[in-house]
This record gives C-alpha cells, sequence and structure tokens, in this order.
C-alpha cells in the first residue's frame, strides 16, 4: 500500500484564486474535517474553554487508514492550533521518520481539544483531562472525527488516550504493544507517550523511544494488512 499524501492546495492556471482550487482539492473526508475544525473553533462546551488560546481540533492526512491519538495538547500547541507541535512533537516527528512515515501520512489528533492546566507556585503547568473533560469532548468532536475518517488502526499516545479508546482500565506497563478491538477502530494499539519519553534519562530513554518506533512500525504495517479487508461498522 502507498500512503495516500494530502491534496496539495496550489493555485492553478485560468485565474481562480488559491482558496478556491484549494476547497476543489480537498477530498470529502478532508472537507469534513475542516468543516468540524471550523464548529469546534469557538466550543464552550467545557471549563477548558475559559483558558485555553486555541482549540488543537486535529492534523494531517483524513484520508488515512492510520489515526494517532494523544490525550491533549500542551502549551507550544495552545498556542499554534496544532497537535505535537513542541518538543514532544519533535520526537514524535523523528519516530515516524524511523517507522518509514511522515506527519502527512496520518492524522493525529487528542482525546481533548484544548488544554488542560493547573496552576503550581504561580506557574501554568500541563495536567492529564479530568473524566468530565473527557466525557465532554470525546462525543462532541473525537467521535466525530473517528466517524469522519473511518481510520482501519488507531495507536493511542499515552494512557489517556488508551482508557478512552481501547478500555477504561488499560494498563500500559502490562497492555503497550498489544492489539484490541475497538468499537472506534477495527484495530487498537497503545503506545508511550513522547513526553513520557522525553522525561526518561539514558538507557530508558532509549529503550523507551524504540518502543515507540517499534509500535510505530507495527500499526503501518497493520494498516497495511488492513487495506484489504472488509471495512467495519464504527459504533
Amino acid at each position: 500500500m502507498r500512503w495516500k499524501t494530502a491534496p496539495a492546495s496550489c493555485a492553478r492556471p485560468g485565474g481562480r484564486g488559491r482558496t478556491e482550487v484549494a476547497e476543489e482539492a480537498l477530498s470529502e473526508k478532508a472537507r469534513r474535517i475542516q468543516e468540524l475544525a471550523v464548529q469546534a473553533a469557538p466550543c464552550p462546551a467545557c471549563d477548558l474553554a475559559q483558558s485555553r488560546t486555541k482549540v488543537v481540533f486535529g492534523d494531517g492526512n483524513a484520508d488515512s487508514p492510520l489515526m494517532l491519538i494523544g490525550e491533549g495538547p500542551g502549551a507550544n500547541e495552545d498556542a499554534t492550533g496544532l497537535p505535537f507541535v513542541g518538543r514532544a512533537g519533535k520526537l514524535l516527528d523523528e519516530c515516524l521518520r524511523e517507522a518509514g512515515m511522515l506527519r502527512k501520512h496520518v492524522y493525529i489528533t487528542n482525546v481533548v481539544k484544548c488544554r488542560p492546566t493547573l496552576e503550581e507556585m504561580g506557574k501554568i503547568k500541563n495536567r492529564p483531562p479530568r473524566a468530565d473533560e473527557i466525557g465532554v469532548c470525546v462525543p462532541l468532536w473525537l467521535e466525530k472525527q473517528i466517524a469522519v475518517i473511518q481510520p482501519s488502526v488507531i495507536l493511542c499516545l499515552g494512557a489517556p488516550a488508551a482508557n478512552t479508546i481501547i478500555h477504561r482500565n488499560f494498563k500500559m506497563t502490562q497492555e503497550r504493544g498489544q492489539w484490541f478491538e475497538s468499537k472506534y477502530a477495527r484495530y487498537a494499539m497503545a503506545a508511550l507517550h513522547p513526553a513520557y519519553i522525553l522525561r526518561q534519562e539514558g538507557d530508558a530513554y532509549a529503550q523507551s523511544r524504540q518502543l515507540l518506533i517499534d509500535d510505530l512500525i507495527a500499526a503501518r504495517d497493520k494498516a497495511k494488512q488492513a487495506k484489504s479487508e472488509p471495512k467495519m461498522t464504527l459504533f
């Protein structure tokens, strides 16, 4: 299977503008995801709306069979509106390349679309999303994204995503790298979150980084395998 690349948005001869041509170039899935992102931009549904800078909806190829789901945006993502653009995002890009993929070959999003924060000693820090925040955001936005993209494979980055997509009692230390069937995709697996890997040192860093690469390769290969299988009906 050749990995599809999202359509380029460039002007063509004939006097039509860049925006018009770009809209024509979008696939049906990409167009629908773009519409959802516009709807999500002013979302007031939970308390995270009060502290966010931007909704971080998703990025990548809406036609990909492989979807990566993290837990929530950090400071860099909140500032730019794009997922995985800070240090963790750079590490993810490196690992994707070593797994034979680029960001444009997959679709990347998070369980919650706004940055969860806490104040500690006068500083704003990231925190895991709470159950009530996940309970609002998943049916409102994540499930709609998945319904449009219809991924064959979902790779969960971190435990909060795995608890949401695979099962609520997921244990990363025991179940990472194992395949599960989910109501959201025929195949779902969890990998270490890049932010967790960055907190490791020495051999632990190298080993956990390699585990992420291995899991990305497994997800890539599973997506190729799923190409020849009949589509399943999602939730």
